[in-house]
């Protein structure tokens, strides 16, 4: 089968992640704001080619406060870098619907290759005839290497934020028509 255009529902998909805080717990939070290309065939991703833009002023951490310190340029610099991207350069098939997705990712201009485990969770049609696919995806990048370097000290010892964020994607979408 050859590849085809696909277009994620983003009512039924979401970029999830998590960080460890105060060294005991972890803060969670999404980007509402997201787009992706993908030129897939699902029943085989390693030919497919993915991109992804996420728009970082929809970073929703559920405390205000602490979502405009994440869009400042302690963090994220919204108002410089808006967005965060992905591009996949390598597909590796690991079993029979799951995949290590290798890509480069940019965040704040700094652009590193990572890999995030993906599965096929599947596909059929939806109630207008649609054919839809799901996928699900999960890695761990290591902030700082983004220069996203913004921390404090903590009296008992270590730090107020994690080094690593967790990330993980769930993602619907339909064949292009």
């Amino acid at each position: 089968m050859t590849n085809t255009k696909w277009v994620v529902d983003a009512s039924h998909s979401s970029i999830d992640f998590s960080v460890k805080h105060m060294m005991v717990a972890k803060t969670k939070g999404v980007f509402n704001k997201f787009d992706a290309s993908i030129e897939a065939d699902p029943a085989d991703l390693t030919s497919a080619n993915i991109e992804f833009t996420i728009d970082t002023a929809s970073i929703d951490t559920r405390n205000n406060d602490r979502d405009t310190h994440l869009r400042s340029a302690d963090f994220f610099d919204v108002e410089n870098k808006p967005s965060i991207t992905f591009k996949s350069t390598k597909i590796v098939k690991t079993s029979d619907d799951e995949y290590d997705v290798t890509g480069d990712v940019t965040i704040k201009g700094v652009t590193r290759s990572e890999t995030f485990a993906v599965t096929f969770e599947g596909q059929g049609k939806n109630p207008w005839g649609q054919e839809v696919a799901g996928f699900s995806g999960k890695g761990t990048i290591n902030r700082s290497d983004y220069d996203l370097t913004y921390n404090a000290a903590l009296e008992t010892g270590g730090v107020l934020i994690g080094d690593k964020i967790t990330i993980s994607l769930e993602i619907e979408a339909s064949k292009e028509a």
